[in-house]
């Protein structure tokens, strides 16, 4: 039994929006494998292919899993949930209701609304819950075991060096020239006289829409400097539980009634004017006008000379570039991270072209060990914003080796580690289950050491 980059990605199989399992069963549909009394019917299997090519409709080289790969993950996900009730492991309904909640979010943002997604799927959002509670909580559980089995292992340098030394010299990877950045970012405060202004601006808005005079969506369209409010027309799905979004946007959203619109609320973004389109429980849909109070010169300027003074204080030695970020940093993401910037893989080395245009500019002049005087860049919502920059390191194009690159070698090595320790607890585990396979799927090879164990099954139960 080989397990490919640990189960993690077999775990995660899509829950059909549209499943016909959920609604109701085909004729048609039959039970192709099961592990003690889970199973798996053919429609659960056609589904999940049927998804996938879904979601990969206009993507180059999109890989589609075979049903062979979907059975495999299904059979260790049962595994997994038969495994989880014998060691007791609990999985609460509001952990299952907030996977669901969130579930169902994604797919309200990706069909636009409550009501397209209803009339796309041909269900009620409350049937949609329904229908996914118990493959929801049969992820959760196995997620949870598996957690379990690989929590407590960890890998030795030892390790590293020999998983690494098993590594031929020609496949090791290669890296260009890499830096190391973290920043320290603040957003000019706009002077009280011009956020009255706006606030003013606001508060005409709604006696706009109160009075009949206009449209919420024609002021959206006139008005709001949200970013994507061209597209949406200021649309969300919001959940009280989600920790992503602006904690006075939030409550400013969750106060109103149904069709009612606040008073200018005052988020770290802006000032905000929300009208409630509907709730129920935690979550609600809501739009929304942004306005974002101008800044001006003295605003700049004061700003940049407060980062000037503790660009000096760090340089003689009074505080760390890392303490600066954790008091002043406007970035909430950095504050834990000292203000590294981190590329895709979660690393705190980049490659120069993934940087913004302006930080590569300022960086022509710099050397490692330099922190920028302050810079005034535009940020990815348009707004004026200032940083110091700190060059830690560069390193220089090179052949992947433990001096360089020992972190992105020991986190290969561990997850073989766990994949391998993962393979032994299947092999271990697996026959002491009922497995059945249907005969259509026992030649796939992925699924020898399942179909030998669902063999012997079968041998002892004739």
């Amino acid at each position: 039994m080989k397990l490919h980059s640990l189960v993690l990605t077999v775990l995660l199989l899509t829950v059909s929006l549209f499943s016909e399992a959920q609604v109701k069963k085909v004729l048609a549909d039959k039970i192709i494998g099961a592990v003690g009394d889970k199973y798996i019917l053919k429609s659960d299997v056609d589904n999940a292919i049927a998804d996938y090519k879904r979601q990969a409709q206009g993507q180059e080289n999109a890989v589609i899993p075979t049903p062979c790969q979907i059975i495999e993950g299904q059979l260790i996900r049962k595994a997994l949930v038969l495994q989880s009730e014998k060691d007791s492991i609990v999985v609460t309904e509001e952990e299952v209701e907030t996977a669901i909640d969130s579930r169902i979010r994604n797919f309200m943002q990706q069909f636009g609304s409550k009501e397209a997604l209803e009339e796309v799927a041909g269900r009620s959002v409350f049937q949609l819950k329904e229908d996914f509670r118990s493959l929801i909580k049969e992820q959760k559980l196995a997620e949870q075991m598996q957690e379990k089995i690989v929590d407590k292992i960890k890998i030795t340098p030892n390790e590293v060096r020999t998983f690494y030394n098993k590594i031929p010299s020609d496949s090791l990877p290669l890296y260009e020239s890499e830096v190391q950045i973290a920043e320290v970012i603040m957003h000019p405060k706009a002077n009280r006289d011009i956020e009255e202004y706006v606030i003013k601006q606001l508060m005409d808005y709604r006696r706009q829409v109160e009075a009949g005079i206009n449209k919420f969506d024609q002021l959206v369209k006139l008005y709001s400097e949200d970013p994507a409010a061209k597209e949406n027309l200021g649309l969300y799905n919001l959940n009280r539980n989600e920790k992503t979004w602006d904690p006075a946007f939030m409550s400013g959203a969750f106060r109103l009634k149904e069709g009612q619109i606040s008073a200018p609320v005052k988020s770290k973004f802006g000032y905000h004017l929300i009208q409630l389109i509907s709730r129920s429980g935690d979550d609600a849909v809501v739009k929304h006008i942004l306005r974002i109070p101008p800044i001006t010169a003295d605003e700049i300027n004061e700003t940049k000379h407060f980062l000037d003074s503790m660009r000096k204080e760090v340089l003689a030695g009074k505080i760390s570039f890392g303490e600066v970020v954790n008091k002043y940093s406007d970035d909430d993401g950095s504050k834990f991270s000292g203000g590294a910037i981190t590329g895709r893989d979660g690393s705190t080395y980049v490659n120069i072209d993934q940087l913004d245009k302006d930080m590569v500019i300022a960086m022509k002049s710099m050397k490692p060990g330099d922190i920028s005087a302050p810079q005034v860049y535009m940020d990815e919502r348009g707004r004026k914003t200032l940083r110091l920059i700190y060059f830690k390191e560069r390193t220089t194009p090179h052949k992947e080796n433990l001096k360089e690159d020992y972190n992105r070698v020991a986190a290969r090595a561990l997850e073989e580690k766990k994949a391998k320790s993962m393979d032994n607890w299947f092999k271990e585990h697996i026959t002491n289950y009922y497995i059945f396979l249907d005969t259509e799927y026992q030649a796939c090879q992925e699924l020898k050491d399942w179909t030998k164990v669902a063999n012997r099954t079968n041998i002892k139960h004739e």
